[in-house]
């Protein structure tokens, strides 16, 4: 393909590997993010625009990375004819709005967990006070991106709920204005996800795991992600039986790129937990290590819906997240003493299977970038999950950053999961 220009459209320089990739490739990339906080990451890989609606007319193809807004832009840009790769209004408020995105799933005849949506924390003290169980605190809108303030309840009479629901109306009801205890189901979490071309979806789908706890052992607060074990897969049950049930509306939605949901499964059934309606992070940089073909052609050949090749490996990909202080909590001062422009060293020169997060390029080098503390995916392949973890972990070896710390135990639920999983039948491909 004769070199393209690619325009990324961000609101946190989360996609910056992904145009680090393209532009690898021989292709021209700007790119716009709006945080302040970020304005630095990723600068030194390719060049940075300050307005990027001046820069829609240059670009070939745009790729939104995020919802809160975006899809409805990217809408907007694709009744103008231009290519994008980005969701709609509708796409976004499938995962802004965690009821919502509950109710188009029954609307499909998808099962759902019984979910109970509040505004008031007093309101949910006193259901939980009056329905003793197990649920989990699920933020509403832009405050899921606090992950840290998921919690998981673990006690079946709900008090540690009510005790983590008392702190944060004492400290953090401003942050979180809607939000959602959803009822603890147990099983195996599972996610499919596929591209989807504007008109149908793109095969084989990605079956993924997620690792979201800090520690080892699914220890500690929940972040945003700590790693994913992930294989390509043709249609299965779980995906069959959830995603492929929307490809009419997302056809007529004409939605552009990457959807995943996540699921509980177990002996009784499939019950999706929540979606992603855009890239996944770090997962779309995984599955990088899975695609045996161009990622920028692919992705020109997805938004003109061209019915685009996605040529992937057999066998498996594992993604590890290197992190710094103060990740996964906000504190810009931990940052400024512990990790802000440290240097990332290689022991060996080489950086296959690295993909970059909140890094940026001074003088050939790379440094920390931004001010969240993640910083690497170091990515694994093999024919069996074993060789991917050790392949993952054997890169790690050559990494060198001050105060980094990662979980050591990304890949290793899979061995009982998947037991699990096929005595269930979910992973048949049908």
């Amino acid at each position: 393909m004769e070199p393209k220009n690619f325009l990324f459209v961000s609101l946190d320089a989360l996609s910056v590997d992904l145009a680090w990739q393209i532009s690898k490739e021989g292709h021209n990339v700007k790119y716009y993010t709006h945080s302040k906080e970020d304005k630095d990451v990723g600068t030194g890989f390719f060049p940075f625009v300050e307005d990027w609606e001046k820069e829609v007319d240059w670009a070939d193809i745009i790729i939104f990375d995020d919802v809160l807004g975006q899809g409805a832009k990217a809408e907007k840009l694709r009744k103008k004819g231009k290519f994008v790769v980005g969701g709609t209004a509708y796409t976004d408020m499938l995962e802004d709005d965690r009821a919502f995105g509950q109710e188009e799933l029954k609307k499909y005849d998808i099962a759902i967990i019984p979910h109970y949506e509040f505004t008031s924390f007093e309101d949910a003290i006193k259901f939980v006070q009056e329905n003793p169980g197990k649920y989990v605190i699920k933020p509403n809108g832009e405050a899921q991106n606090l992950k840290g303030l998921l919690f998981i309840g673990e006690e079946e009479d709900g008090k540690d709920v009510i005790q983590v629901l008392s702190d944060y109306n004492k400290v953090g009801a401003k942050k979180i204005p809607a939000f959602q205890l959803q009822k603890r189901m147990t099983g195996v979490e599972v996610a499919v996800g596929a591209f989807f071309d504007g008109k149908e979806f793109v095969y084989p789908i990605n079956v993924n795991f997620e690792h979201k706890k800090l520690f080892p052992g699914n220890l500690g607060p929940s972040t945003g992600e700590m790693g994913t074990s992930m294989f390509w897969s043709g249609p299965n049950r779980i995906f069959n039986q959830t995603l492929k049930k929307f490809e009419p509306k997302l056809a007529e939605e004409g939605y552009v790129g990457y959807i995943d949901i996540n699921c509980i499964v177990n002996g009784n059934g499939i019950y999706p937990l929540e979606w992603t309606t855009r890239f996944g992070y770090p997962t779309i940089s995984i599955q990088q290590e899975g695609m045996t073909g161009s990622i920028a052609e692919f992705m020109y050949d997805l938004a003109r819906g061209e019915k685009p090749k996605l040529k992937t490996k057999s066998g498996f990909q594992v993604g590890v997240r290197i992190v710094v202080p103060p990740f996964p909590f906000t504190d810009p001062e931990t940052f400024e003493v512990k990790s802000k422009d440290a240097v990332i060293h290689f022991k060996k020169p080489s950086t296959e299977g690295i993909h970059i997060e909140d890094v940026k390029l001074v003088n050939d080098e790379w440094v920390i970038a931004g001010e969240t503390g993640v910083i690497l995916i170091v990515c694994g392949t093999g024919q069996t999950m074993r060789q991917a973890i050790n392949q993952a972990y054997t890169k790690i070896k050559n990494v060198m950053i001050p105060h980094m710390y990662y979980r050591d135990d990304i890949g290793e639920r899979w061995f009982e999961d998947c037991d699990k999983l096929h005595t269930w039948g979910y992973l048949r491909e049908l």
